[in-house]
């Protein structure tokens, strides 16, 4: 019988009154790597930070290497030999890579800092995983990938015995991830435990021995890999039942229409890997696929905001070159982002202004802008919208987020574009808000805008969409239309679909 360094016995973590954690479950064994999935909000992040001292739990046992634990301080888990690394790496650029790797726990002889043994021991860890690196210098002279293995050698060299790497293929191209692979095995063979948090489900399938799921704070249970299908996996995570939901969209024949939007071999390396597709006039595509699937990578290469490494764009059959957003809505795209609050809105602008800002070309002369024009230009969407707002002079951070996204779409319809990206348009807001907004969407089709609809509740995307195409790891995985479009055909194809 397998020997556990971790075990945890009902886990509850609650902020606000709202459970973060209800009653956790969880163990891993020495010398295993086990993945943690959830979606976002699952509670993987809170429990991971209970574990490293980050958190205290408000009740529930913690047991690691044979001894309860309450773990206080980040450092107090490292002493006890628990080890993070994340996603986004938390290093001194601009110190040497020994003083990263030795960074809170320096050599010292009589003159201070053993600045010799640290190179020293630094190169001796560097050298053992086969890496080409010189410890002297500066972190910030090499790659995302190489960083993310000395950050993985720092973590090592506190005594680690469970080391839990949250995302850390996020940024690495394939050889990359191929390295890192190579380093957990290593660190496997000599007795590391490592709690592994990817949403890339040939990796986890790839390098776990047993995988453990949450939901919405629930543990779900825990199954060894080979026993749990990627679909079932799935329906795990995302908790679906196979029920047979009604489409508000009839289904639609688009053979006939013109393509508004082509986009041919499109690769961002390591988001975006090949992906092409088109909509036609009117017609409304979904984006489906888990997070980290290339979904938002997409839409924001197409807009400007980001650039490719190659591939090609086309709009109603001419290629452009949209470096920018503002060569996108000249060519006759919108986008309303995933970020709201961040990227929708101007904050502490009034209602009116934030609706009208893509809108002053056409409201100015002379190089004045003609207030009125732009007041009934505001009026009006507002009237047809039903945003509720006192008027247009409004600040729009005083709106609910359901009429901030109102506004932001308005924007959009100010200036006709022919084809709107929207990027979770329903998050966040409430179910009277979501029924709206999905009206909107079907109002654009009708009027011959052609609608590119990400979301992450299949459910929304069953019953808004014309056609599906499911993209797994930056690559596109199958196309579903018409009545094969169901939530459990999109479940089925992220889980075994072939590249299209």
């Amino acid at each position: 019988m397998s020997e556990n360094i971790l075990e945890v016995h009902g886990l509850t973590k609650e902020f606000a009154g709202v459970r973060a954690l209800d009653n956790i479950e969880f163990s891993v064994e020495k010398g295993e790597i086990h993945a943690l999935m959830g979606e976002n909000g699952a509670g993987k992040s809170t429990l991971i930070k209970i574990l490293t001292g980050l958190y205290k739990a408000d009740a529930g046992q913690i047991i690691f290497d044979h001894e309860e634990r309450k773990f206080t301080t980040v450092q107090s888990a490292q002493k006890a030999g628990v080890s993070t690394i994340y996603q986004e790496l938390n290093m001194i650029p601009y110190l040497t890579v020994s003083e990263n790797i030795f960074l809170g726990h320096y050599p010292y002889n009589q003159s201070g800092i053993d600045w010799k043994k640290m190179h020293e021991d630094a190169q001796a860890l560097i050298d053992e995983v086969g890496i080409d690196i010189d410890v002297k210098k500066t972190l910030n002279n090499y790659s995302t990938a190489k960083q993310q293995i000395i950050s993985i050698i720092r973590a090592v060299n506190f005594n680690c015995k469970l080391l839990i790497m949250d995302e850390p293929t996020s940024s690495l191209d394939t050889n990359e991830v191929e390295i890192l692979f190579g380093i957990m095995d290593k660190m496997k063979a000599k007795g590391v435990s490592m709690i592994f948090i990817s949403h890339r489900l040939d990796e986890v399938y790839k390098k776990c021995d047993r995988i453990t799921v949450l939901k919405d704070g629930h543990y779900m249970g825990t199954w060894k890999t080979e026993e749990l299908s990627e679909y079932e996996l799935l329906k795990t995570m995302l908790g679906k039942k196979e029920v047979k939901l009604e489409r508000t969209l009839p289904i639609r024949d688009f053979s006939d229409k013109e393509d508004v939007l082509e986009v041919k071999n499109l690769i961002r390396v390591p988001y975006v890997n090949d992906v092409s597709f088109h909509i036609k006039k009117g017609e409304i595509l979904g984006l489906a696929g888990l997070l980290g699937a290339g979904r938002t990578e997409t839409a924001r290469i197409i807009f400007g905001c980001d650039h490719p490494d190659s591939g090609e764009i086309y709009v109603e059959g001419k290629q452009v070159k949209i470096k920018s957003p503002e060569d996108a809505i000249k060519a006759g795209l919108a986008f309303c982002t995933e970020n709201r609050r961040e990227e929708g809105i101007f904050p502490d602008v009034t209602v009116q202004n934030n609706l009208t800002i893509c809108s002053l070309d056409n409201l100015t002369k002379g190089g004045f802008i003609n207030s009125k024009k732009r007041k009934q230009l505001s009026d009006d969407y507002i009237q047809k919208l039903l945003i509720k707002t006192p008027s247009g002079e409004q600040l729009i951070k005083n709106l609910s987020g359901g009429n901030q996204q109102k506004v932001i779409l308005s924007r959009w319809m100010a200036i006709h574009p022919k084809l709107i990206i929207l990027d979770e348009p329903t998050r966040g807001i409430d179910v009277g808000a979501k029924a709206e907004i999905e009206k909107l969407i079907h109002d654009f089709s009708a009027n011959g805008i052609s609608v590119l609809f990400i979301s992450s509740e299949m459910a929304e995307l069953v019953r808004n969409c014309d056609r599906i195409l499911v993209l797994r790891d930056g690559k596109a995985m199958g196309e579903l239309s018409g009545g094969d479009i169901s939530e459990k055909s999109i479940m089925e194809t992220i889980a075994t679909g072939k590249e299209k």
